[in-house]
């Protein structure tokens, strides 16, 4: 498949999952914190029915990176853990897929932390 076709893909994926959070917040009383639970459980739904990891392999990072990637990214690490340790995998499985990303989010908030300067409200 052609590079700018994979691009449109994941802009059209990415950008409709952020237009809908955004239609949500603008006219719904939900807050942000509650459609970024949404949104995670979301895809960890579809990826126990087996459509999100279609969707990843159509959209590529439009759909591996919005909040619901990561629910995906969960429920694959639970899933691949069951399958090794058994019911132990349920508790180690989600937090050991997305350690990697979690990291990153703690690591580059602290920096960014440090570096910026805070502005009450």
């Amino acid at each position: 498949m052609d590079i700018a076709i994979k691009v449109i893909y994941a802009f059209l994926v990415g950008g409709g999952l952020c237009v809908t959070a955004q239609i949500l917040i603008d006219k719904t009383a939900l807050t942000p914190a509650r459609i970024l639970v949404l949104y995670v459980t979301l895809g960890v739904f579809l990826s126990a029915v087996g459509i999100y990891p279609r969707l990843v392999e159509f959209a590529g990072e439009g759909a591996s990176v919005p909040l619901t990637g990561f629910g995906h990214v969960i429920a694959e690490g639970v899933r691949k853990a069951v399958d090794e340790k058994g019911v132990l995998g349920i508790l180690t499985g989600g937090i050991t897929a997305a350690s990697g990303g979690i990291t990153a989010a703690i690591v580059f908030g602290y920096i960014t932390a440090l570096v910026a300067k805070g502005k009450p409200k």
